[in-house]
């Protein structure tokens, strides 16, 4: 009996990757194109950032893929000063979240210094290549 494929594209999301086989590894497709993009129940539209292959409200219907586009409001922002495994060298770093209306994106902070953020300020979501070919997704100024 034939082994079945393994679709390990998420272990080249972040600095460090915890998993590499997920549901959603198309999120990586993305990234390679320049893109962040979350999912949307093709029933009910809700919408899920991080992407979901599942909706919790309408389980088995199909979820498809968007592009987050156009700039988010600056909902909340912290400064790390310690960090998981893997993420010491970056210290330090702000982690934030999005508000696009219809939905919410956390995620760290580009290269944006803290003393510049403030709450309500417009910013976007951008793919980021790493060191090493690893992709993320980070925030910028608008």
């Amino acid at each position: 009996m034939a082994k079945p494929e393994i679709d390990a594209r998420f272990k080249k999301f972040g600095t460090v990757s915890f998993t590499a086989t997920t549901k959603v590894n198309d999120f990586i497709d993305y990234l390679e194109k320049g893109q962040v993009a979350g999912t949307k129940c093709a029933k009910c539209g809700q919408v899920f950032f991080p992407p979901r292959a599942d909706c919790f409200r309408c389980p088995g219907e199909a979820v498809e893929w968007f592009v987050v586009e156009g700039t988010g409001k600056l909902a909340t922002f912290s400064e790390l000063m310690y960090a998981p495994i893997g993420f010491g060298e970056d210290l330090p770093y702000a982690i934030a979240v999005l508000d696009y209306g219809d939905f919410k994106v956390f995620g760290r902070i580009g290269q944006v210094p803290f003393e510049d953020l403030t709450i309500g300020m417009d910013m976007v979501a951008r793919a980021n290549e790493l060191p090493g070919g690893n992709l993320n997704y980070v925030f910028e100024k608008a």
